[in-house]
């Protein structure tokens, strides 16, 4: 039986040891830890920096209920999703999910399915901070 998922809003850089440690238990066979980085081109425009805000009960209750459909679906020994907040410079994670499960297939597609959800359901804006000095807010579910 696993233990709820841990669903995380921080304004902290993401600790990946402490979440792979988290979810790396003896039933699983499988530990998947995606990371979404802030990147430097997006559709051809330079970027420089992330801003990133949240309502954040809403967004975590969002988390938690997508955890919870993963971990039911595909049976998840553990998950763990944490989104950052606040200013984030080039290569920074803004986002990690982490699961476990018994076999790879499971633990690939629960991983999937959960960013996926995220950028479509959870209520997290982000500012591009562009090279040219202009700025631009993405809402959820517009930054494929």
């Amino acid at each position: 039986m696993s233990l709820a998922p841990r669903i995380e809003l921080t304004n902290d850089p993401i600790d990946t040891s402490e979440l792979l440690s988290y979810v790396t238990v003896p039933n699983a066979g499988a530990v998947v830890l995606f990371l979404g980085t802030v990147r430097e081109l997006t559709h051809g425009r330079k970027t420089l920096a992330l801003d990133y805000e949240a309502y954040p009960d809403m967004a975590l209750g969002k988390m938690t209920e997508i955890a919870n459909e993963a971990v039911e679906r595909w049976e998840l020994q553990r998950a763990a999703v944490v989104h950052r907040l606040g200013h984030l410079e080039l290569t920074e994670a803004s986002v990690a999910v982490a699961v476990s499960s018994a076999h790879r297939k499971a633990a690939f597609e629960a991983g999937q399915y959960i960013i996926d959800e995220l950028k479509v359901r959870v209520p997290v804006w982000k500012k591009e901070n562009w090279a040219d000095g202009t700025t631009e807010w993405v809402h959820p579910g517009m930054d494929q």
